[in-house]
């Protein structure tokens, strides 16, 4: 296991963070975004709070963040993991460090429940959820339609033990 820092994410780590969400996207499996947005984009779609990145000295080796699912005030707790490993630093156990430290921000900042959907072949994803205490709620079928092929998204859940229980 790779020992990482831990730390906030800024604006100053966007160049990284954007590489190694390329990098996630030229997958196919990641997400069903086909390119990055800008960091204002970025920024507007994803919590204040909650924004992490994975580092050895200054490299970032990985990002997790977290986006609302809904405007509504009821819905203020849940919140959407994203969470993306350079592939040169994948296997290596930061994606577990990345998760533990998201889920106690995560709590830290009022979230109860957090989910995530997964595009079905992305086993890797699924696993590194599971290990965090998610469990897997269904299976959204043909979600999304990405270069002629309907995917299928594995919507997975974790309920705090400590906010909102």
């Amino acid at each position: 296991m790779t020992a990482c820092q831990i730390a906030p994410m800024t604006e100053q780590h966007w160049n990284a963070v954007r590489e190694i969400y390329a990098q996630g996207i030229a997958t196919g499996n990641a997400t069903l975004e086909q390119t990055v947005p800008d960091w204002k984009d970025w920024d507007t779609r994803h919590l204040s709070t909650c924004r992490l990145v994975a580092r050895v000295g200054t490299e970032v080796l990985g990002w997790a963040a977290l986006s609302p699912v809904s405007t509504r005030r009821v819905y203020e707790g849940i919140a959407e993991v994203s969470i993306y490993i350079a592939e040169p630093a994948q296997g290596q156990g930061i994606g577990s460090q990345l998760m533990a430290a998201l889920i106690t921000e995560s709590e830290r900042n009022g979230i109860w429940t957090l989910q995530a959907g997964i595009l079905a072949e992305n086993a890797t994803s699924i696993r590194l959820h599971r290990r965090a205490g998610f469990r897997v709620v269904g299976t959204r079928e043909k979600i999304g339609c990405m270069d002629g092929r309907w995917r299928d998204t594995v919507l997975m859940e974790r309920r705090s033990a400590v906010v909102g229980a």
